[in-house]
């Protein structure tokens, strides 16, 4: 038997593109504890679904996308964060059956209907469904009420899109108390399970390709001391993608065996979307299908040279069988592996190290069995012994989990580690000509704290308009706007007099912006929180109420479910009932009568009932129908 954990303990969640998963420190055994679903398993995935009467989210979800595609809302991950108008969204766009359109300020907008209505979702807010499942199962699984959080995400993500993760864990109703980088987290994984053993510093290098994501870090771990040396990724490389690949295989292969085109047009796969983004239902349904297959096609080939997809009825009444080998799966995915291998070569660069200096090259997320993948990286290292001693899906929500107990003062017996992160990205300010003058190149150590000193532009200038930035464009504006504030009261001066800023950043990744005057020492800053690409606290209020809205008509459906369950389950029993014959014997005429009406009107009620009648009638009815049968079937009910 478990113990029952304190209402105050946190939680690690590992926010995955296709899978999320939990995880906890228990004390009482000093280990992490990756926690269950109610299916039993210890990934969720990260679908949410609406129908005509109810919300589902992780398998009940997935298990019908089938059925439901333009309904079934996945990937959210890629969307978070970002533009409407960035490619990136635009050419997910084409592939997803679900509708996206651009709102306010450019955001993304995810459209669905929710019993018969049309529903407008932020990325953020679907995201938070997500996490308040994760947050579900942690509670069912510790007994207790879960606040506290540490959420991890993608190296390589932006302000943007850490800033739209908490926005999401907040609409949630959780504290993220750390957004953590998830190659991070599985060092410390893999640093925990190794680290008794090992003598002297070890350089690791965490190889995360996961669902829709792809990262990669080196860290030095030296006793309890993980330092992040270099990170670097791509936020749209994963699991996604090759799938997506196959897709487009087996889209042709039914084009050209049966003439028939089930991406609803002529064109190519990436031409899916016409008439403002919409798929017909038909088209969608036989894409969603056969993506289910090309997913498992792909983990198959994982371990077998061949796998066979057959699908029945795939389109129009037409079956579909086919294979696939590993060979032809490579082939089709080799310039996306082999965008893995320079980014690991990037990463080493920005480390300053060679590739003889590391030690240990861990692998994490799923994606990362693909044989292919694990040759070139074994490749590049020279023959280098791949590690694979910790759970690619899990690794990532043990380490949030180690570092939401750190970050716990109630919790004595955790591990003491001192983690020193970097800046996935360079942060700076727009300069004379749009140009990025970077203060706080990438792969900085946190926490940091770096001063530049700048000019006025012109004769008695009396402000400066400062903008900063976060990417590695030579544009300004091609990168990623942070926010702005003004130094006024500059001293009347020609064109040359200074000014200081400073960026800082503590340890929880929060930016302040400073700016001075040289002379006067009148001073302006600007603390990173909230900027044009963020919900505002008025829409995040009001998401929160729609997530407790939603809560309370997914109680209201279970509710309802049961009520009609035990009728129904009730009705069973009076039939059995009357077909004995002691039972017949024992009533009179009238009783059984009584019996045969009550079950036509219940049979009636369970029947025709589209969640329409209310819970209190049927509860009453319920309740009604035990007291008028207690007396008349005393012991067969």
């Amino acid at each position: 038997m478990k113990r029952k954990q304190e209402a105050h303990s946190a939680v690690g969640i590992d926010l995955g593109t296709t899978y999320s998963c939990v995880a906890v420190w228990q004390e009482e055994h000093s280990r992490v504890e990756i926690i269950h679903n109610d299916q039993g398993n210890r990934t969720t995935p990260s679908f949410v679904a609406f129908t005509e009467n109810q919300r589902l989210i992780g398998d009940a979800a997935k298990n019908q996308a089938s059925a439901n595609p333009q309904n079934t809302v996945f990937d959210v991950k890629r969307l978070i964060g970002r533009k409407f108008s960035d490619p990136t969204v635009q050419d997910d766009i084409l592939l997803w059956p679900f509708k996206v359109v651009s709102g306010v300020d450019d955001r993304p907008m995810i459209i669905v209907k929710y019993k018969d209505q049309e529903k407008q979702l932020y990325a953020e807010e679907v995201s938070s469904m997500v996490l308040t499942k994760m947050r579900e199962i942690a509670e069912k699984y510790l007994e207790s009420p879960v606040k506290n959080a540490v959420v991890t995400v993608p190296a390589y993500f932006n302000d943007a899109q850490r800033k739209a993760t908490i926005d999401a864990g907040v609409i949630a109703g959780l504290n993220v108390m750390r957004v953590m980088n998830e190659p991070t987290a599985a060092a410390i994984a893999y640093g925990l399970d190794k680290r008794t053993g090992c003598v002297g510093e070890r350089n690791i290098l965490v190889f995360d390709l996961g669902g829709g994501t792809f990262d990669v870090s080196i860290l030095s771990i030296k006793d309890s001391v993980f330092q992040v040396k270099a990170t670097a990724g791509n936020t749209h490389l994963g699991g996604e993608d090759f799938d997506n690949r196959m897709v487009n295989y087996f889209v042709q292969e039914f084009k050209r065996k049966n003439k028939v085109d089930i991406s609803g047009n002529s064109g190519a796969l990436t031409r899916l979307r016409k008439n403002k983004g919409e798929i017909s239902g038909k088209y969608s349904k036989a894409l969603r299908r056969l993506r289910t297959v090309c997913e498992r096609a792909k983990r198959s080939l994982s371990f077998l040279l061949t796998a066979t997809i057959e699908i029945d009825s795939l389109f129009q009444g037409i079956d579909f069988s086919s294979s696939i080998n590993r060979a032809k799966f490579e082939e089709m995915n080799m310039d996306l592996f082999n965008e893995c291998m320079k980014i690991v070569e990037s990463c080493l660069m920005d480390a300053k190290m060679d590739k003889s200096m590391i030690d240990d090259v861990v692998l994490v997320g799923g994606s990362s069995r693909i044989p292919k993948v694990q040759q070139l990286l074994q490749d590049f290292f020279n023959g280098k012994e791949l590690c694979m001693s910790i759970n690619p899906d899990e690794a990532v929500a043990y380490g949030a989990a180690v570092q939401a107990a750190l970050l716990s003062q109630d919790v004595k017996n955790v591990p003491k580690l001192v983690l020193q992160d970097v800046t996935p990205l360079s942060l700076g300010i727009s300069i004379v000509g749009d140009i990025m003058s970077v203060v706080i190149p990438r792969n900085t150590r946190i926490p940091v704290k770096n001063t530049q000193q700048y000019f006025t532009v012109e004769d008695n200038q009396s402000y400066s308009l400062i903008k900063i930035y976060e990417g590695e464009r030579t544009r300004a504006s091609d990168n990623s706007w942070l926010g702005s504030f003004t130094l006024s009261g500059h001293t009347p001066a020609p064109r040359g007099h200074t000014y200081d800023v400073c960026f800082s950043i503590d340890e929880n990744g929060i930016l302040t912006v400073s700016a001075t005057e040289s002379s006067t020492g009148k001073t302006s800053k600007i603390t990173i929180t909230n900027h044009r690409d963020r919900l505002s606290s008025e829409e995040i209020k009001k998401l929160i109420q729609e997530a407790e809205d939603y809560q309370l008509e997914d109680k209201k459906f279970l509710r309802n479910a049961k009520a009609l369950n035990d009728l129904d389950d009730y009705i069973y029993k009076m039939r059995n009932a009357l077909k004995k014959k002691d039972i017949n014997l024992k009533l009179s005429s009238q009783e059984i009568e009584t019996i045969k009406s009550t079950v036509a009107v219940i049979t009636k009620l369970v029947d025709e009932n589209n969640q329409e009648v209310e819970i209190d009638v049927m509860e009453d009815h319920l309740n009604g129908l035990k007291i008028t049968m207690e007396d008349i079937l005393p012991k067969t009910i």
